[in-house]
């Protein structure tokens, strides 16, 4: 039987997606599209720098073969989904040689226009739309001659009518990553014509929305994803360069989130440039990103301890994260990973513990399995996650993969002595349940790095049936794991030269092959796991994760 919750959720997403369904006929039509025209602007007021939308490109390998195709066949060519996705956004406009290749891009464009300058379902997809025209305009400069009046015309009326839908379209957005990108070219218009600078004031206007609803008094994104305190970071900069560039003030709120953010990635962000795969995070490398703030001159000054509910501990050269928060509201919770109280643990730039990773870019299946708390280095009773997923595949369509209920994190402690760091925090998701609650405690020691680990399970209900719980360390891709013949301890050979050992004196270790998603396809790795039984009383699981002598 469906909870009224469920039933609540299905009748929305039946309302949605019945209206999405006639929303698309409807711009269809020859009067949508003739209804998106207006005013087209005399002239660029400045051409911005391409340079500016170097962090939106993320699939150079596959732009790299455009220059082999030929104007007069350029758009027959594409047939994937993929194609769609990279090819209708036009950011390849800024990897090629854009001087060498005016006139092929002005047939390109030209021909776009001729295709599909009226609605087309996906290539019209607002995420798409708006790179197309952030690219466009950035670019401009290169193919738009004066001589040329009339194709100047066709490309600004078409400029024209795609910002328009955006504006019209902005408010049935469902997310704010794709909401960010809108904003951003909407902006860009109101500064760049100025017949349309009631864009530019509009869409400052909705960005500080954003601003106040996604984000915390620190700066990190609500939905607790650490990518997408990057993915925002880009555009907030992106945005603000282009203000300075056309002489306008830069709001305060603006500047106050870039230094917010800027704080919340100098915390996060550790040797291997990488950050933590905590809630839908993937790993990305970001040496090109902090190039990129190098050179705007934009600097890493401060640093917080606590981010997103993610406790940072930096012990000199090793890092520990430690998640100490709880689930996001419902609307922000599509990419959320069950893992409370789970940890990475890097050494001098080697990842040693990690969690499993997004499954995002792989399949429906690996996304879900990703989430459960199994995937995370983390406590589970009876193989179940701490909350669950909604498995309406009309929800999902609708909504994401959200979760149907949530739990509380209490006790949260960060303390230091001469000696020792000490972390620890408890989460009653398994009491309704299970009737136990699960308390992590980790001890750090400043000398070597070494890790103390206590996970107990307090009774606090009364259950006929048999507990089983497992705590998994899930070792990064890569590290050779060899058990011992006693079974209470386990080598890491991250290297010739280094080597970890996790050891437990109360519980056998067991050796599994596990699936690392926090990359573009699936990796195998092992995950090491204690496996026990709570025999209806309180249990302490005592382990430790120090360097091999």
């Amino acid at each position: 039987m469906l909870d009224l919750k469920s039933i609540y959720l299905n009748f929305l997403s039946v309302r949605k997606i019945t209206t999405k369904s006639f929303r698309e006929i409807f711009f269809s039509t020859s009067f949508y599209n003739k209804h998106l025209q207006s005013e087209i602007p005399s002239r660029f007021f400045f051409y911005p720098n391409p340079y500016l939308l170097s962090p939106l490109l993320n699939h150079e390998d596959y732009l790299l073969r455009i220059s082999k195709f030929e104007a007069n066949y350029f758009w027959s060519n594409l047939k994937t989904e993929n194609d769609k996705k990279n090819i209708h956004s036009f950011l390849w406009l800024n990897l090629i040689d854009r001087k060498n290749e005016k006139e092929t891009i002005k047939k390109i464009i030209g021909d776009w226009i001729k295709k599909y300058g009226n609605y087309k379902k996906d290539i019209w997809d607002e995420n798409i739309v708006s790179k197309r025209i952030m690219t466009w305009i950035s670019n401009a400069d290169i193919f738009l001659d004066r001589k040329e009046d009339r194709f100047q015309k066709i490309f600004t009326e078409s400029l024209i009518k795609q910002l328009n839908f955006l504006k019209k379209n902005l408010n049935i957005v469902s997310y704010e990553t794709t909401k960010i990108s809108c904003l951003a070219s909407i902006i860009l218009s109101g500064l760049v014509f100025r017949e349309y600078y009631s864009n530019y004031n509009f869409g400052l206007k909705e960005l500080k929305k954003i601003i106040d609803n996604f984000f915390d008094k620190d700066g990190f994104p609500k939905n607790r994803n650490s990518e997408h305190l990057i993915l925002f970071l880009q555009y907030f900069i992106i945005i603000k360069e282009w203000i300075q560039n056309a002489q306008e003030t830069v709001p305060e709120f603006l500047s106050e989130i870039i230094e917010k953010n800027l704080t919340c990635l100098n915390s996060l962000k550790n040797e291997s440039d990488n950050l933590p795969l905590f809630n839908g995070a993937t790993e990305k490398n970001l040496k090109d990103f902090f190039l990129y703030l190098e050179k705007l001159n934009y600097s890493f000054e401060k640093k917080i301890k606590l981010v997103g509910e993610i406790q940072v501990l930096k012990a000199k050269k090793n890092i520990l994260y430690f998640d100490t928060g709880e689930p996001p509201v419902y609307k922000y919770s599509k990419d959320y990973q069950s893992g409370p109280l789970s940890f990475e643990y890097f050494n001098d730039a080697s990842k040693i513990i990690t969690n499993c990773g997004y499954g995002r870019r792989i399949s429906k299946k690996t996304k879900l399995i990703s989430k459960f708390t199994s995937a995370q280095s983390t406590l589970c009773l009876n193989d179940t996650s701490v909350v669950r997923f909604q498995k309406s595949n009309l929800i999902n369509k609708a909504y994401g993969s959200a979760i149907s209920d949530t739990f509380k994190t209490f006790d949260v402690i960060r303390n230091e002595n001469k000696t020792e760091y000490f972390l620890s925090a408890t989460h009653n998701a398994y009491i309704s349940k299970y009737g136990y609650l699960h308390k992590r405690e980790i001890r750090v020691l400043k000398k070597d790095g070494t890790i103390i680990g206590t996970d107990t399970l307090v009774k606090k209900k009364e259950f006929s049936e048999s507990i089983n719980f497992s705590v998994r360390f899930h070792i990064y891709p890569g590290i050779n794991v060899v058990k011992t013949v006693s079974g209470r301890s386990i080598l890491l050979q991250i290297n010739k030269n280094k080597s970890w050992i996790l050891l437990s004196d109360s519980h056998s270790f067991e050796i599994e092959t596990g699936l690392f998603m926090g990359r573009k396809k699936v990796l195998n790795n092992s995950c090491v796991v204690i496996y026990g039984n709570t025999n209806n009383n309180d249990t302490s699981i005592k382990w430790e994760l120090k360097k091999s002598v």
